[in-house]
C-alpha cells in the first residue's frame, strides 16, 4: 500500500499554509485530516491486487524478425472495480532496443466480477525460449490518492526460431531438381545412376548410354536416360565451436550455416532424400534422426531454435567419431564450420580420411564480405595495409580449399547471403553427376 504521487502533491499543498495560520502541529493535523479521510476512502475502494486471476494464452513459437503475440486475461473477482498499470515483463531481447516500455505497459480498467484481455506483442531479436516474467499490477482508488502494487508469476514460453530467410530460393531449386529428376520436359541426359526409360539416339549422346539389346529389336539406335536416385541419406553437421561465434555482419556465422543447412533439408527432403541433423563442438549440442519427409524441417527448426556457439575448440575426432556413428551406410556428410587454416589443418584433415572413405564430403563456410571489400581498398596507408592483410586471409582459405578439394572434398565457400543457394547448387551438382 502506498500514497500515489497526488496524494504526495496534495499533503504538499496542505502543509503550506499551515505555517501561516496553524499554531504548530495541531494546526497541520487539522488541516490534513480531510485528506487522511479521503486517503482512507480511497484505499477501502482500490481492488485488491493478489486476488486477481491470470492466465495467458496466444503464441508459443515465433520465427526471428516476426512477431508473436500473447494475451494475458486478468479476472478481477473482487467486489470493486479494479483501475490499474500493468507491467508484463518479459526478458530484455524479447523486444527491439528503445520499445520495451511502450510494448510491456498497460493501462486496465477491469468492472467487479468481470475479466479483460490484455495483448503483449513481442518482437525478439535472439533465438531461443524467452521465458516470462513477473506480471507487476498497481491498483488505484477512484480519486488516485491510494494504491495498491503486487506481482503474480504467470508462466508462459515462446521459442524464437531460425528466420529462414533462404527460403526464399526454394522455389528455384525446386525448379532445377525436378529438371533433374525428369518430372518436367527437359530431361538431363546420360547424368545419374537410376534408369529412367529408352529413346532415340541424337548426335551428341554418351555412346556408353548405348542399349544395345533395345537396338537390336528396333530400327534406331536406343539410349538409356539416367536420372539421380532417391532416398539417399544427407547428414548435416553443425560446427558450434568457437569459430561458429565469430560475427559476419549483425549474426554470428553459425546463424548463416544454419540458414544453409535448413535450404539444403527443404531440397533434399523433397528429392526423396533422408536429412538427419548433428551440432557437435566437444559434445553432442542437438540431433535430429529418423524424421518422415514432412517433419524434417519443422525438427531441424526446432533443433536449431535453442543452439548457440560454444567458446570452445571444437574436437574435430569426436566430430568424425559420433557422424561415422550416426551415418552407418554410404551417405552425402555436409560440414559446415570454417576454411581457417588452423581449425581445419591440425583439427579436420589427420581425421578426414575416416570420412571420405565411407562417404561424399561436402564442406561449407562462411566467408566475410568485409575481407573482399578490404583487398579492393586503396585509399590511403592504412587501407593498403588492409588490403594486404585483407589478401592475405584470402590466399590462405584458397589454399586451405584446395587443399580439401584434392582430398575429394566438395568446397562452397561463401557470403553469408550466398551460402545457401550455393550449397543447394553443390548438392544438386552432385546429384546431376550420379554422385549420390
Amino acid at each position: 500500500m502506498a500514497l500515489t504521487g497526488r496524494a504526495a502533491l496534495l499533503a504538499a499543498l496542505g502543509a503550506l499554509p499551515v505555517g501561516i495560520w496553524g499554531p504548530g502541529w495541531t494546526g497541520i493535523l487539522a488541516v490534513n485530516v480531510p485528506l487522511a479521510l479521503a486517503c482512507a476512502c480511497d484505499a477501502a475502494l482500490a481492488a485488491p491486487v493478489r486476488r486477481l486471476g491470470l492466465t495467458r494464452s496466444g503464441d508459443t513459437s515465433v520465427r526471428l524478425g516476426e512477431s508473436a503475440d500473447v494475451t494475458l486475461t486478468v479476472t478481477n473477482p473482487s467486489g470493486r472495480p479494479l483501475r490499474a498499470h500493468l507491467r508484463d515483463a518479459w526478458p530484455p531481447s524479447s523486444w527491439e532496443p528503445g520499445t520495451e516500455i511502450e510494448a510491456s505497459r498497460h493501462r486496465l480498467t477491469v468492472p467487479a466480477g468481470e475479466r479483460r484481455r490484455l495483448t503483449t506483442r513481442l518482437r525478439p531479436t535472439r533465438r531461443g525460449d524467452r521465458h516470462a516474467d513477473r506480471v507487476t499490477i498497481r491498483s488505484f482508488g477512484p480519486l488516485g490518492l491510494f494504491s495498491r502494487q503486487g506481482s503474480h508469476e504467470v508462466p508462459w514460453t515462446v521459442r524464437v526460431l531460425p528466420p529462414f530467410t533462404s527460403r526464399k530460393h526454394l522455389p528455384s531449386k525446386l525448379a532445377r531438381l525436378r529438371e533433374l529428376d525428369g518430372r518436367t520436359s527437359v530431361l538431363t541426359r546420360g547424368e545419374g545412376t537410376e534408369f529412367d526409360s529408352l529413346r532415340e539416339y541424337v548426335p551428341g549422346d554418351d555412346t556408353r548410354s548405348i542399349d544395345w539389346r533395345a537396338t537390336a529389336r528396333r530400327t534406331t539406335v536406343a539410349v538409356r536416360t539416367w536420372r539421380p536416385e532417391r532416398d539417399r541419406h544427407i547428414l548435416l553437421v553443425l560446427d558450434t565451436g568457437r569459430t561458429s561465434a565469430g560475427r559476419v555482419g549483425d549474426a554470428p556465422r553459425l546463424d548463416a550455416s544454419m540458414d544453409a543447412a535448413l535450404l539444403l533439408a527443404a531440397l533434399a527432403s523433397r528429392a526423396g532424400d533422408r536429412v538427419d541433423l548433428l551440432a557437435y563442438d566437444r559434445r553432442v549440442r542437438a540431433l535430429v534422426q529418423g524424421r518422415a519427409a514432412g517433419d524434417v524441417l519443422p525438427s531441424l527448426v526446432d533443433a536449431m531454435a535453442g543452439l548457440e556457439p560454444e567458446l570452445v575448440e571444437t574436437d574435430a575426432c569426436g566430430l568424425t567419431a559420433t557422424a561415422l556413428r550416426t551415418t552407418p551406410r554410404r551417405s552425402l556428410i555436409v560440414l559446415l564450420t570454417t576454411l581457417d587454416a588452423a581449425p581445419v589443418e591440425e583439427g579436420l584433415l589427420p581425421v578426414l580420411a575416416s570420412l571420405t572413405h565411407r562417404h561424399t564430403v561436402l564442406l561449407a563456410s562462411v566467408a566475410d564480405p568485409r575481407i573482399a571489400r578490404m583487398a579492393k581498398a586503396r585509399g590511403d596507408i592504412d587501407a593498403v595495409y588492409e588490403a594486404a592483410a585483407a589478401a592475405q586471409a584470402e590466399a590462405g582459405r584458397h589454399r586451405t580449399a584446395e587443399t580439401l578439394r584434392r582430398r575429394g572434398v566438395t568446397v562452397v565457400d561463401a557470403t553469408p547471403d550466398d551460402l545457401a543457394p550455393a550449397l543447394a547448387d553443390a548438392y544438386l551438382a552432385l546429384k546431376a553427376a550420379g554422385r549420390l
